[in-house]
């Protein structure tokens, strides 16, 4: 696997970077993502705006389960709110519980700088067969 061929394909993800969500880690069936809260991250309520949770939970799904070079969508995914935050940095770390050749699934923590559960992303994928990344 190299990692920065990966890392590399996933600077095509304009969305993210857009809204300044980094992918700052990443392994066979694992990644982390990560984003410093700006003001343009906030509702008006002040917090986090959940898209931005959710963005930051899919793009590090996304890199952990095509992490072994085939394509994989996600098909289904769910989010939970735990805490809100307001600042500071938040990463997701996601983790493929279920390496499936057509229907892998994923489980994501999102945390704040001092470690606290923000919110859990869960999701599951489709796999499609020989479609395969430049990274493989």
């Amino acid at each position: 696997m190299d990692i920065q061929k990966i890392k590399d394909f996933f600077l095509r993800d304009e969305f993210a970077l857009t809204n300044g969500i980094e992918l700052t880690d990443i392994g066979e069936g694992y990644a982390r993502t990560c984003v410093a809260i700006e003001p343009r991250h906030l509702n008006a309520l002040g917090v986090v705006q959940g898209g931005v949770l959710f963005s930051l939970a899919d793009l590090a799904f996304a890199a952990a389960t095509n992490s072994h070079g085939t394509f994989t969508m996600t098909s289904s995914a769910n989010i939970t709110f735990v805490r809100s935050s307001n600042s500071g940095t938040l990463q997701a770390e996601a983790r493929e519980v279920v390496n499936h050749h057509r229907l892998p699934y994923c489980e994501v923590r999102i945390t704040d700088a001092e470690g606290a559960l923000v919110a859990l992303f869960t999701a599951s994928g489709y796999r499609k067969q020989g479609a395969e990344l430049p990274f493989k």
